[in-house]
Order: structure tokens, then sequence, then C-alpha cells
């Protein structure tokens, strides 16, 4: 099942994803949500054909076809070379060494494929004295000084969801060097392995936090600066209804913006300067005061069409609502599915969801017929369990 939807910029590329979690999934979906054609390679013991016609309900496994295989068993492994043989990129994510334990490893497949880009993504990087230790977002965060800086001051650090070490640092720098050494090979040179490491995105992702720490203009105790927290201007607050309004009034001609549309500051407060930190604690307590005088929505139309520099605080559900996303389709309703819409955006080649996510082996038999093997040979695969 595929829409009629435009191919987009990567069209024509073929990606083969060995089934993960993740930062490796989401890399393959946004290739998939570019035009890549992207098979998705899951376990055998996954596939119950009884899902099969039905959206899977993890949408980071959209725009797939998916191939049941044991990778494990030498008949499956024959499988994923020969899909390897015709593609452009390999994603993997598991462990440092496991794919070479099983005979699919950087040198089995350019091998068979020299051009083959080899992406393969982990937390801690393909060598280091803890490459092979279990790791989560969290650990990541922990070890690159990023976790550190967030959260309030004089409180715990905070995990900020885990969209900054698997999907920032990891997943999303994992499609930029796919699409890099790709962009090498069609230039002339030969396949090679692209190792992402969250640790080492993440850390790329704080080259301003370092940058500012070289300035002097930025303290290591966190929720104390400009950017973390810490300024009254730069930071949520509470309204009248419990919800929130987030406030990023940084420079001071937004800041006076600010003053001037809501009137601040109340009566019994003070318009303490702003500049000196000093004043932060009881600027912050005086802000307060004035946004609990109103339900968010409230200062959210008094504030609208400014140069405040402030938004509602909206959940999950409100999100695709919200009229300036609505113009921009920045969510799209897919096979009944709300979910965000593929970005960024292309003026001469437009992207678009090609497939809902597919259920683990729902296109097997049809990606092996595509690769050239034939009717005799799936039943043997099928009958052997090496692929279902």
């Amino acid at each position: 099942m595929t829409d009629n939807v435009p191919a987009g910029p990567l069209a024509g590329v073929r990606v083969i994803e060995l089934a993960g979690i993740g930062p490796g999934p989401f890399a393959a979906m946004m290739l998939a949500d570019l035009g890549a054609e992207v098979i998705r390679v899951d376990r055998a013991a996954d596939v119950d054909p009884a899902t099969f016609g039905s959206p899977h309900p993890d949408l980071l496994n959209r725009g797939r076809r998916s191939i049941g295989v044991d990778l494990k068993t030498p008949q499956g492994r024959d499988v994923a070379l020969a899909l390897t043989a015709g593609a452009d990129v390999l994603i993997e994510g598991f462990r440092p060494g496991v794919t070479e334990r099983l005979g699919l490893g950087p040198a089995d497949c350019h091998a068979v494929n020299p051009n083959l880009v080899y992406g393969r993504m982990t937390g801690w990087g393909q060598h280091g004295p803890a490459a092979q230790d279990a790791g989560h977002d969290i650990t990541y965060l922990a070890l690159t000084g990023a976790l550190h800086g967030i959260g309030r001051a004089g409180e715990r650090p905070v995990p900020p969801l885990n969209l900054l070490g698997d999907f920032g640092g990891g997943g999303m720098l994992l499609a930029l060097g796919l699409i890099s050494a790709l962009y090498a090979v069609r230039g002339g040179a030969t396949g090679q392995v692209v190792d992402a490491a969250i640790v080492d995105g993440v850390s790329v992702l704080s080259t301003q936090v370092h940058a500012l720490r070289q300035l002097g203009m930025w303290q290591d105790p966190r929720g104390v600066n400009l950017l973390d927290g810490g300024a009254p201007f730069y930071d949520s607050y509470e309204c009248a209804d419990g919800k929130h309004l987030a406030v990023g009034a940084l420079e001071p001609r937004f800041y006076a913006e600010l003053v001037r549309r809501t009137g601040f500051p109340l009566p019994e407060d003070t318009a303490l300067d702003r500049t000196d930190p000093a004043n932060w604690p009881a600027l912050r307590q005086a802000w307060a005061r004035l946004f609990r005088t109103r339900a968010r929505d409230e200062w959210a139309a008094l504030l609208a069409g400014s140069d405040a520099c402030v938004a509602p605080v909206l959940d999950w559900a409100e999100a695709p609502a919200h009229p300036h996303l609505t113009a921009r389709d920045t969510f799209v309703d897919h096979h009944g599915v709300t979910q965000p819409a593929p970005a960024p955006r292309f003026s001469g080649t437009p992207t678009g969801l090609h497939r809902p996510p597919p259920h683990p082996g729902e296109h097997t038999d049809e990606l092996l017929a595509e690769a050239g093997f034939g009717a005799a040979r799936i039943a043997d695969l099928h009958a052997a369990g090496a692929v279902a």
C-alpha cells in the first residue's frame, strides 16, 4: 500500500534498515520522508500475519516495507546480503561487533557492494572504554555535560525527554552523515562507514554553550544563565487556569513590548533592572504574580501578533490544532493518524508520506521476489525458518 505523493529529493535511493529502536529508526524515517525507498529487516520471530493490512502504531517506522528475516541463520544472512547488494545505504544500531558476528559487518557488505554507505548508530560509538556498555539517552547526556546544564538552580538535573540524545544528537546526525557519505559516493568515492554516536552528536549540539563559557557568558551551575531558565524573561510561567505560558523576550525591545502589552508590573511590584542578575529572583516573582492573574489563552490572545516573544505551552493534543501549525500543515492526517509531517520543505522536490508503518514481515515475499528469489527458493526459506 503506497500513496500517490511527490517522490522527494531522495527518490531512487535504496536503504536497508536492520530493525532496532530509537535513533536508527528515526534516521530511516527521515530518509523515507525525503523520498528514499527503505526496507526494514525485522526479526522473523516478530512476524504475525494476522496483523497485515493495518498500519502498525509505531510512527517511527512509517514509509517502509518490511521483511521478516532470521539473521542468525546462514540463509537469513544470505537474504540480507542479497538485499544489501542492491542498496545505497545500510543502517544498523547494534552494539559494536554484533553485525560482524552475524556476517553482516562492513567488510561483508562492502564485499558485495563496494559503494554501500554503512551507517552505524550507537550511544557510545564504535570504540572507546564504554563502547560495549549498555546505555540510554540519559546516560549519554550525562557524560557529555548536557544533562548537567538542564534543570532548575539548586535542583537535580532533569532529562529532556529523549529528544536531545536519541533523536537530535543521534538519529538526526546519522541521517546527515548518511546523506553526506552518499553525496561523496555520487561524486566518485567508494562506500564507507558512518560511525554515529550519541555522545558525539550531543557534544556537537552543545558547541554554543562551550563557546559562551569561553566568552565568560555562561556559568557552570545550572539554572542561572540566560537560556537555561535562569533569566526571568526566558522561562515559563503558570497562569490562572494552571496552564503555562512560555516567555522568550531576550532582546531589550522585545522585553519592552512584553512590558507594554502586559502592563507589568502589578501595583505592588517594581520593574527592576533586568540586566542585573541579582534582580532576577525578584523579577521572576513579580512576573509570576502578573501571569497568574489571567488564563493562559487570555494571555496568548493579548500577546498574539506582537514581538513580545510569548507563546502558550500547548500539550501534545493541542499542538496539531494551533492555527499557525494548521496553516503550514506541520501535522498531517495519514491513514487515520495525526502525525508530524516530513521536514524540511523543498520547492522543487516536495516530500510526502508514502506508506503507513508496516507490521514485521508484511512484504517478505514481495521483497524477496524483487531481489531475484524464485518461488521455490522463497518456499524453501520459509520452510527453513530463515524468513517469515
